[in-house]
């Protein structure tokens, strides 16, 4: 297998919309922040001096011990007792806009081909479904640590081979983010997923 590392005009012709400038940076911090927010599952909880075991009781008289006044065990000062502000469950999720993903797609793209790291492959295939088959196909293509390999489908052979390398992805190029695009050192495109990725961009 051969690769051709891909251009900003190989990309024109091949109908990638492309982001001219500092045109999307935003859109890209924005879209990135909310793929980790939406990750996350929001059930930290701590329980308040309401919600802990423990008697209400007066634990000695208000005066004459000589000791600090204390009204309950599940004061927040002593051990044991309830947390004050602590978190709750809550949702993290965050809601972007189509056209702003969108946006952000084209730019996380257009930044990795102005640097050279995405690499276009007439087909991606290892047909004896072997892990080392697989990694002397990626390692004939580029020597990069973490690679991205997109295609319109993987056969299973394929994808079997490669489901245990470390570092080494394999994903539709209908399901790649943002995200994604920007994880990897290098992004392999194989088949006809440039076309998918070109209709993407629209």
């Amino acid at each position: 297998m051969a690769s051709n590392v891909l251009t900003i005009d190989a990309a024109k012709q091949a109908n990638v919309q492309v982001v001219e400038g500092r045109k999307g940076a935003h859109a890209l911090h924005d879209t990135i922040i909310a793929y980790r927010a939406n990750r996350r599952q929001g059930n930290a909880s701590t329980k308040s001096r309401n919600e802990v075991a423990g008697s209400g009781k007066k634990l000695w008289k208000q005066k004459g011990t000589g000791r600090a006044r204390m009204g309950s065990a599940r004061s927040p000062i002593w051990s044991g007792g309830g947390v004050v502000w602590g978190p709750k469950p809550r949702d993290y999720s965050k809601k972007i806009p189509r056209q702003v993903k969108t946006l952000a797609f084209r730019t996380a793209l257009t930044s990795r081909i102005n640097d050279g790291d995405v690499l276009v492959t007439a087909d991606f295939q290892v047909a004896d479904g072997k892990t080392k088959s697989f990694v002397a196909a990626i390692a004939g293509l580029t020597d990069a640590r973490k690679v991205l390999v997109l295609a319109d489908s993987f056969d299973e052979l394929t994808f079997r081979s490669g489901r245990n390398v470390q570092n080494v992805q394999l994903m539709a190029a209908t399901d790649v983010n943002a995200e994604h695009l920007l994880a990897f050192d290098k992004i392999i495109i194989s088949g006809a997923a440039l076309e998918t990725i070109a209709r993407r961009t629209a």
